[in-house]
């Protein structure tokens, strides 16, 4: 019998026969776990054996007695282990091993181990809850947190505390770090393995990331080449990197017939990828360019040297824009953790970090989880199909409130929601179909017009392949629609079987792709928010209300209209890259609810008047506009509140006394809340004043078209007319506008929101008074400027008392030099106010 804990196999590489498998120390604790339907999470480094001899060992001891299923993040490597472990077996894949993937499967009634990818996981989760005939379900690979992984996860959670309380449940991951399973899975076990990495030497040579990087790897690669002997890992942040640097080490390395350079990344085909994992011959080495696919479940033979960019490309879902953000990050340092142990699987090996030793110790510990910078309209649609809103799933870490909202808007845009956010029977007919809403949408709207544009089914299907497929490139649709043709016809037939199965009038097969001639129309079905339209050189305008350039020297530059299918935002704002020509004719022939022509009225900001017009509108693309002069007195006065509002308040005629009241509005509701919400006093913020420009100004501006017809305005009758009844006069005694001071003055008190009221006066005509005067129904103090004869400040002060006994000794003193016709008694507290100078106090005296 094979020895699952002592493997070696030529796909992948041997794991070294005279060392048992790490993970064979925890063999008896998981399987009395099993046996008990007691959940697992194994925490195994790469090298312990977890993702190859554990579900192995599992099948051949007969420790479960159904079917196991074993989930992959990634394509690649559910292809790769199963392909390993069927040789290990003697067998073909399909046999007691197998996979299934998207678009691709290889099993048979004798497979026993089935190793798949999560949304496989998803979808027969969906098709029968109870996952009848499958007793294990195995989580490989966990700490990379992929979106798939948390919501297969959620809802193997809810049918195990439902329907199968015997469903046997094992997470495997790399680490622990950053992953809580205790409320979730409180009574799973946790199991530890060691891992059988060899002794790694870590270089860090630094490079400047304001320069090109692409040499400087290179050169990083060819010291390696030198220094060391066996093959290179170099990890890569995505595609676009590994093919340049392949060009740049080709040109130099011509003439070494004995290296292979060998890119891996899961757009590859199948044999592309097996050329970098399968062993070379004696006399060669090989560098495998590979982006984070290789930093687990993946052993490729014969390395011996890592060499780490430490970057990687991460997708974030960009709420304001409604697009996907391609992010250049750094890596974890869980990630650096991993890609150096490549190099140690083996036997002894060298990393080369291409980073400083500083900022590996900046490192976060973990990435983000998916769920936390993910686009969710997929996740949504899944989770009302399983019937519960996806608030209400057993997360790991739950999705954010504002992912979920823009999800839920966009499904509804779709027509997959109602006004309540309940599925409806279009909802589920794009839940039926396993891919992104959108392209669901694309093969349904197909469908619908398939008899008026024959072929376009077939068509769509082609396409929805090609974008599953990722088939990338900065071109046009049709063009990449022709060049991938063949290559994903075999999914594109899949694509037709599918919605046969929707649509029983269209189960013809899938026909040969002779044109593309649809591939605009298609495109807007599924984006119809990023038509676009020229505006000048290589910018568009798009329906959904943002700009977009298309990516440099691309073929349709100038192209007048567009669907922009793969815009991505960075830095310097959104590049398309792949796109399709459209017209407006055939957009109005097959999306005809798309062009809407409604009334406008707004605000002409450049000439500062009412402006109006009939205007016919793709999303937020005017595309014709016809003048309206025929406007009535509230058309008007409505757009002239449109301007006020792009302007702010400050473009209405305030004068001191509008602004004077509206400030002590805005302070009685700071110092008297209780008493202002009795009287039902509005919200007086600026935000809330121009929401509800509607209520107060709107009655006042008929017959108004222009700006400078404002001036006419008197804003403090206005507010006063608005406020209910009692308030006015309420504040008129509870924060007075003016002060009566001892002499008879009335001085106006100075208000500001956020502030104490300012009393100015001058400091003859408050002596004799003992007590701060005070508004807002005793609670606030004023705080008193006295000023000198000639107005000017003299002393602040929010304690008079303390003032007449204090500093005044030293303000008298220099006034009575300065103005020595004025009083300036010894003792302010026992003295006379007044507003006069000696003489005319004399003379009254006299009198």
């Amino acid at each position: 019998m094979v020895d699952p804990f002592c493997l070696s196999s030529p796909l992948l590489g041997p794991l070294n026969d005279s060392e048992r498998l790490p993970v064979l120390a925890v063999w008896p604790a998981l399987v009395t776990a099993l046996a008990t339907a007691t959940p697992v999470v194994l925490q195994a480094p790469p090298g312990a054996g977890k993702s190859t001899a554990l579900p192995l060992q599992l099948l051949l001891q007969g420790s479960v007695s159904g079917r196991i299923l074993m989930l992959e993040p990634r394509r690649l490597a559910a292809r790769n282990i199963a392909h390993y472990l069927a040789a290990q077996l003697g067998e073909p894949v399909g046999e007691r091993i197998g996979y299934r993937v998207r678009g691709e499967s290889r099993t048979s009634a004798a497979t026993r181990l089935e190793i798949v990818t999560e949304g496989i996981l998803t979808r027969m989760l969906q098709a029968d809850p109870e996952l009848s005939g499958i007793d294990l379900l195995i989580f490989d690979e966990f700490h990379e947190r992929n979106l798939h992984a948390d919501l297969a996860l959620a809802l193997a959670l809810e049918s195990r505390a439902a329907l199968r309380t015997d469903l046997r449940l094992l997470v495997m991951s790399a680490t622990l770090d950053g992953l809580d399973f205790s409320p979730r899975l409180p009574e799973a076990q946790l199991l530890s393995s060691a891992g059988r990495a060899h002794p790694i030497t870590v270089h860090y040579r630094p490079v400047n990331r304001l320069q090109p990087l692409i040499a400087q790897w290179g050169q990083v690669v060819l010291e390696a080449l030198q220094a060391e002997s066996g093959s290179l890992l170099v990890f890569l942040p995505g595609v676009g990197e590994i093919d340049q640097l392949t060009l740049w080490l080709q040109e130099r390395l011509t003439s070494a017939d004995d290296l292979l350079i060998a890119p891996l990344h899961g757009r590859l085909p199948f044999a592309a990828q097996q050329q970098a994992i399968a062993p070379v011959a004696a006399a060669k080495r090989k560098v495998v360019l590979a982006t984070n696919v290789a930093e687990t479940s993946l052993t490729i033979e014969g390395i011996r040297v890592v060499i780490d960019s430490g970057l990687e490309r991460r997708v974030r879902f960009d709420l304001g824009s409604g697009l996907e953000r391609l992010e250049l990050k750094p890596i974890s340092r869980a990630s650096a953790t991993q890609r150096a142990g490549r190099a140690g699987r083996l036997g002894p090996g060298v990393c080369y970090r291409l980073w400083s030793s500083e900022q590996q110790e900046r490192l976060d510990e973990q990435s983000p989880p998916e769920m936390a910078c993910a686009e969710l309209t997929p996740l949504v649609l899944e989770a009302l199909q399983w019937g519960c809103e996806p608030e209400a799933l057993p997360w790991l870490d739950p999705p954010p409130a504002p992912a979920l909202a823009a999800a839920r808007q966009l499904l509804q845009a779709l027509s997959a929601l109602d006004a309540d956010h309940r599925l409806t029977p279009r909802g589920r007919e794009l839940a039926a179909l396993p891919c992104h809403p959108r392209l669901a949408q694309l093969l349904l709207q197909a469908c619908a017009l398939e008899g008026e544009w024959p072929g376009i089914v077939d068509e769509a299907c082609y396409l929805v392949a090609l974008l599953e497929e990722q088939k990338r490139g900065a071109a046009s649709l049709s063009g990449l629609l022709s060049r991938h043709a063949a290559a994903v016809r075999p999914l594109a037939r899949r694509w037709r079987e599918r919605v046969g199965r929707l649509r029983p009038a269209l189960k013809a097969p899938l026909a040969n792709l002779s044109q593309t001639s649809h591939a605009g129309v298609l495109a807007a079905l599924a984006w119809p928010d990023r038509i676009g339209r020229l505006r000048s050189g290589s910018r568009y305008q798009l329906s959904g209300g943002q700009s977009a350039d298309l990516a440099p020297e691309h073929e349709l530059t100038g192209q007048p209209w567009l669907v922009a299918i793969e815009p991505v935002q960075n830095e310097q704002g959104i590049r398309i890259h792949v796109a399709e020509t459209v017209t407006l004719a055939d957009l109005n022939r097959a999306l005809p609810s798309l062009l809407r022509r409604h009334s406008w009225f707004g605000w002409d900001e450049r000439e500062g008047r009412v402006r109006a017009e009939q205007q016919l509108c793709l999303g937020q693309i005017v595309v014709e506009r016809q003048p309206v002069t025929d406007l009535s007195d509230e058309q008007k006065a409505r757009c002239l509140l449109a301007g006020i509002r792009k302007a702010g308040l400050a473009v209405l005629p305030w004068d001191e006394e509008s602004e004077q009241l509206l400030a002590r509005l805005r302070c009685a509701v700071d110092w008297l809340p209780q008493e202002m919400a009795a009287l039902g006093a509005p919200a007086l913020d600026e935000a809330a004043l121009l929401a509800s420009l509607e209520l107060w100004l709107l009655p006042h501006l008929m017959g108004m078209s222009r700006l400078e017809q404002l001036r006419r305005l008197d804003l403090g009758n206005i507010l006063r007319q608005w406020l209910p009844w009692p308030l006015s006069r309420e504040l008129d005694s509870w924060l007075p506008s003016h002060f009566t001071a001892p002499t008879g003055s009335r001085l106006r008190i100075r208000y500001q929101a956020g502030a104490a009221p300012v009393l100015p006066v001058r400091i003859q005509e408050m002596f004799g008074q003992s007590q701060t005067p005070t508004v807002a129904k005793g609670r606030v103090a004023l705080v008193i400027e006295l000023l000198s004869p000639a107005q000017r400040p003299l002393q602040i002060t929010r304690d008079l008392v303390a003032f007449w006994q204090g500093s005044y000794a030293e303000v008298k003193k220099e006034m009575k030099g300065r103005y020595p016709k004025h009083y300036w008694p010894d003792n302010p507290l026992e003295a006379m106010p007044t507003r006069y100078t000696k003489h005319r106090m004399n003379q009254d005296h006299g009198a």
